[in-house]
């Protein structure tokens, strides 16, 4: 009803007419002038509010994921032999009776009207929110302290993700300095309860659900950096070769894996399993000449310096006891690309790929990091298919198969 005591389809007032007693006129709302359309700069904030807040969003979901394992694996064979399905319940106890019921009346709800998709998620476990999962495992330290170092450091870091999933939960603005704070308390998290990241490659850049997503549009590309020092900052020479059962690499020297990666760790990389195979470019070849005079260096300078990564890398085979397992050769075509090419112990592949720019040095060329076509979760309604990693597989194998091998 309007204040005019009618139904607003029924009150008609003539032009220049004036209205029945009491009655209060409505601007229209061109009248009051707002503006619905959206320009530019206001649909750039947007999507950057929104990636801030999916990429949060990824984080959370992980820690909460990880947390509610662990209170599970922990907790339940302790309350579920007594109260059997009424467990979270018991485990709650008098200091968490309230939250408790409120998960239990939510998942009730969610039985009624149809809202839960996976049978999976059909307990109070999983209505719990991550502030209440903290509280079970600090109501409950004792049972986790066995498992776990450090109870204040897990605590200071869970608190951390409480702005972050405070600003998601509501959709509203996350701020850089938010994003990045909630991104280190995560990691942090992960790595207490024991689900960080290790110091393998594969592990440091786990698949997570940006990923996944993305996949079929950025084919198997996971990172793209302006140049080889930013790669290092995110991805360390250590941590991408540490771990490998196999790299094969192809460059002209090769100098990420021979300048950065001692002599010491190959010997001990390949003694525990892993195979090499390196191919580097003829330093007496015309291509090398080519390429000096490319980055205007003096005739032989890189020839010499190929020539000087050829002999360490057959010094590191002369120390091995199977020099089978470290093979090294040499191409004489024109040289396209950097590439190498690590595979783990479960089969996952990572390569970190370089073009060559003609004014620029390896350090200095833009870098992409791909991720092994055996690590790739497709669905199974989509049909399978090759990414950039076995494009630079199958280019690695081609010019190993011309290339003559180094005595």
């Amino acid at each position: 009803m309007l204040p005019g005591g009618g139904e607003q389809g029924d009150r008609h007032v003539p032009d220049g007419g004036e209205g029945a007693a009491g009655a209060v006129s409505l601007a229209a709302p061109l009248e009051i002038g707002a503006e619905l359309d959206w320009g530019a700069d206001v649909w750039a904030e947007v999507r950057t509010r929104a990636t801030r807040a999916g990429r949060a969003y990824v984080w959370l979901n992980l820690v909460e994921q990880r947390l509610r394992s662990v209170v599970n694996a922990v907790l339940r064979p302790i309350y579920e032999p007594v109260h059997g399905e009424e467990w979270v319940v018991a485990a709650a106890g008098p200091a968490g009776h309230e939250w408790v019921q409120r998960a239990v009346a939510v998942r009730e709800v969610s039985r009624r009207k149809g809202y839960l998709l996976d049978p999976a998620d059909d307990n109070v476990l999983s209505f719990l929110t991550l502030p209440q999962l903290r509280e079970l495992v600090v109501q409950h330290w004792p049972c986790f302290e066995p498992y776990f170092d450090d109870r204040r450091e897990l605590e200071l870091a869970l608190d951390e993700l409480e702005v972050a999933r405070h600003v998601v939960s509501r959709n509203r603005a996350l701020s850089r300095t938010v994003l990045d704070q909630a991104e280190r308390a995560s990691a942090k998290v992960l790595e207490l309860l024991g689900a960080g990241p290790s110091r393998t490659a594969a592990q440091r850049l786990p698949v997570d659900a940006v990923e996944e997503l993305v996949a079929d549009r950025y084919s198997d590309v996971i990172g793209v950096y302006p140049d080889r020092v930013r790669l290092q900052r995110q991805l360390p020479v250590e941590d991408l070769f540490s771990g490998a059962r196999r790299l094969d690499a192809v460059g002209i020297g090769l100098n990420l894996l021979v300048q950065n990666f001692s002599g010491r760790r190959l010997v001990r990389l390949v003694e525990s399993g892993c195979r090499v195979r390196l191919l580097f470019l003829n330093p007496a070849s015309s291509a090398v000449r080519r390429r000096e005079r490319e980055l205007g260096l003096g005739r032989g300078e890189l020839s010499r310096s190929v020539e000087m990564n050829i002999m360490h890398m057959r010094r590191v085979r002369a120390r091995l006891r199977d020099q089978g397992a470290f093979e090294i050769q040499v191409y004489d075509e024109t040289p396209r690309f950097t590439a190498y090419l690590i595979a783990g112990d479960g089969g996952d592949g990572l390569a970190v790929v370089q073009t060559y720019l003609r004014r620029a040095r390896g350090m200095e060329v833009p870098v992409m990091v791909l991720r092994g076509s055996s690590s790739r979760v497709v669905e199974s309604d989509r049909p399978a298919e090759s990414g950039l990693f076995e494009v630079y597989r199958e280019e690695f194998e081609g010019i190993w198969g011309d290339s003559r091998p180094v005595s």
